[in-house]
Order: structure tokens, then sequence, then C-alpha cells
């Protein structure tokens, strides 16, 4: 397997159009061509991505993303003041009517749930916002994202989730893929990755 750090602003697959093609996976395919996806972090988001090298590295690693056996740990800056720790447990769903949106809708039969911890307040612009420590427990699309909005403290930069005024305080979304921990497909001992937070 191939362990980066996927910047923010570039997908991590194609798009559907011909401007959506350069990804991180097609950049890397270049590079290494046995390079094969096993998951995935919005265009917006940056952090650890993992990539498998063989089919049998792949599937090792999927199941344990599917399975829950993988740890994720992201840091964000959230609008606002947030105090202690708690969860979000929301369904979260894709919005037909506002597409690329998703919603938290409670009524819905998958679940979704999200770790959250305060562990900074300042100010950015005279704006009170909170650096938080997330861990989702399962892996919508949009999740944490949704989750943050949920709570009522959209993730700073968040061009899709956050008022006008907490998108320009910062020039990108403040999510970050912090750290990564799984068991190795061939000794099976526990490997983690860190990835400095870039804001």
């Amino acid at each position: 397997f191939m362990v980066i750090h996927k910047p923010a602003g570039i997908l991590t697959v194609p798009g559907k159009t011909a401007d959506l093609q350069d990804c991180v996976i097609n950049r890397l395919l270049k590079i290494e061509p046995k390079t094969l996806l096993i998951h995935r972090l919005d265009r917006d988001t940056s952090g650890i991505l993992v990539f498998g090298l063989s089919k049998w590295g792949q599937k090792s690693i999927s199941r344990q993303f599917q399975e829950r056996q993988t740890s994720k740990t992201y840091q964000a800056v959230v609008a606002g003041t947030l105090y202690g720790e708690g969860t979000v447990d929301v369904p979260v769903i894709y919005d037909p009517e506002h597409p690329p949106l998703h919603i938290a809708d409670p009524e819905h039969n998958k679940p979704a749930l999200t770790h959250w911890k305060a562990i900074q307040h300042f100010q950015i612009h005279g704006q009170a916002v909170t650096r938080v420590e997330l861990t989702p427990i399962t892996g919508r699309s949009h999740q944490l994202r949704v989750h943050m909005q949920y709570l009522g403290h959209p993730i700073i930069g968040d061009t899709l989730y956050a008022t006008v005024e907490q998108q320009q305080l910062m020039p990108r979304l403040c999510l970050h893929a912090q750290q990564l921990s799984f068991h190795h497909p061939k000794t099976e001992e526990l490997v983690q990755f860190d990835c400095p937070v870039p804001f």
C-alpha cells in the first residue's frame, strides 16, 4: 500500500466531465501504475489517503474500512465556541433537490455517527472559532461537514454548508484527515500514520 498527503482542492478520483480529470489517482498512476483506490476524501479536504499496490492489499484494507476496523481522526476549525465533547448520531443522506448537498435526516435508516472534541478556542478576523477533533465512526459522504452544520457550528471555509461570512474567514475548507490507523495486510500489526494539520 501507499500512504499520501492529499492537498486541499484536488479530487481523489476523476469527475464526470473533461475538466475534472486531474485528480490524485490519475497523478499517482503516472508514477506507480499499480495504484488502486481504497477510500476517498472530498476535493476540499486535505490529509491522509491510503492506496493499494496489489489487489490483495487493496482488498484487505478496504475490508477494514467497511468493517470499521480502521481508526480515523480529523481536525477542523468550526464557527462559534464549542465546549467539551460529544457525539452526533444523525443519518446523513444525499439531497437530490440540491446537488451536491447532503442533509441530516433523523428519519433515515442508515446511521451516521461522529464523535467530536473541542481542543482550542481562538479568533479569526474577530470571529470566535473552535478547533475540534472529529472521529467519524461511519463514513457517509459529507458526514463531518453536515454533522458540524447540524450542531450549529459549520466548518470554516465550507462553501456548501457554512454562511458566506464563515466561508470567507479562510481561503480553504478547514477540514483535515490528520491520523489513520489500520492493520498491515501482511504482518497484521497495527500501523498508524499522522499528517500535520496545515491550518
